[in-house]
């Protein structure tokens, strides 16, 4: 296994974001980032430093006005008078507003979908780097170098989808990867087929929005039930793809307060069912906010509980690229994520 990230990921430091209408601190520090490092060094991991691939791969997955607005937009929301110090909106898109505002607050409006995703000074350089990190394993993955790459993302990316952000996620790292092995793979000749599967306890909006009406990405994911839970709009059972991509979005929503063997017989069968999609590539958005301990969490997964998740997972036997996405128990990361690590190891005890 090969590991990336980009010390770039710990600038984004936003100080409140609101919930029920309290500001209330910002769950996803730097610090996961920094634990997370510390345990892939301290096991002769440490990540590589990713190129700058540029804004191609992002340009690829997100709109024109939105990567500019990421880019521009705290430094434009400083300049205006008693501006607060991250960027929040106070105007939301709604159905039928689709004329394009210039002013930078009406933006803020246009592209952030909620009040979990404030822009600091650092946010467009975390994320940026992050999608660069997210690139780079999968040129590692699409290419053959390597049969796994992780991509150490911060902020995490499956709520964005291709012009909003939302649930502290700005760019789509696991599309960004997706997209980018697709490229690859077609340039190789391959049918490409990639399949994305989100284990992280909150539903990947903005993954499934960007590919719902595609055929050539499968896109799953097991989560907690959105009737009453983020992201709340998406992510119910019925929701299959549209068009070409109809039947090519697998949801299994489960009750708040699921117990680990629940989760884990959930993900075992929607494996079974990216099995027959056939694809050459995992994508796999992984986070570690259904461990029973995480503040935001609403499933019972025990520390052990991650090495067999990971053990289901390998058991597909597929090239993956993993892109870290949710996990806000900072104090058990450390242990979690080398309960994964474990579970991701072959049978004669070497590293895959």
């Amino acid at each position: 296994m090969r590991t990336v990230y980009h010390p770039d990921a710990v600038l984004h430091e936003p100080p409140r974001f609101l919930v029920r209408g309290e500001p209330r601190p910002v769950p996803e520090k730097p610090e996961r980032a920094r634990a997370i490092v510390e345990l892939l060094s301290a096991r002769g991991l440490a990540p590589d430093l990713p190129p700058d691939y540029g804004p191609g791969p992002r340009a690829a997955v997100h709109s024109r006005d939105y990567l500019a607005f990421l880019e521009t937009a705290y430094e434009r929301w400083s300049r205006l008078e008693d501006a607060s110090p991250a960027v929040i909106p106070n105007v939301f898109r709604g159905p039928g507003m689709q004329s394009y505002p210039r002013d930078v607050v009406g933006q803020a409006g246009f592209h952030l979908s909620d009040t979990a995703c404030p822009i600091a000074a650092g946010t467009w350089r975390a994320t940026a780097w992050s999608a660069n990190s997210a690139v780079h394993a999968a040129r590692l993955v699409a290419t053959g170098a390597e049969d796994t790459a992780y991509a150490v993302c911060r902020p995490p990316g499956h709520h964005a989808s291709r012009d909003r952000a939302g649930g502290f996620c700005f760019l789509n790292h696991a599309a960004i990867a997706a997209q980018e092995c697709l490229s690859l793979l077609t340039a190789r000749g391959q049918r490409p087929r990639v399949a994305i599967l989100d284990v992280d306890v909150h539903h990947g909006n903005g993954t499934q929005e960007i590919f719902y009406d595609r055929d050539d990405v499968l896109f799953a994911s097991v989560h907690a039930d959105p009737d009453g839970f983020y992201p709340f709009l998406a992510g119910h059972a019925h929701e299959r793809g549209e068009g070409r991509g109809l039947g090519y979005t697998l949801n299994r929503p489960l009750p708040l307060g699921t117990d680990e063997a629940t989760f884990l017989a959930e993900t075992e069968a929607i494996c079974a069912e990216i099995g027959r999609f056939g694809p050459e590539i995992l994508i796999l958005s992984l986070g570690f906010d259904t461990y029973m301990h995480d503040p935001l969490a609403a499933f019972g997964v025990t520390t052990p509980g991650f090495a067999r998740l990971a053990r289901i997972l390998r058991a597909m036997r597929l090239p993956t690229v993993i892109i870290q996405e949710g996990g806000y128990a900072i104090d058990a990361l450390n242990a979690n994520l080398g309960s994964f690590l474990d579970g991701w190891t072959t049978p004669d005890g070497e590293t895959a």
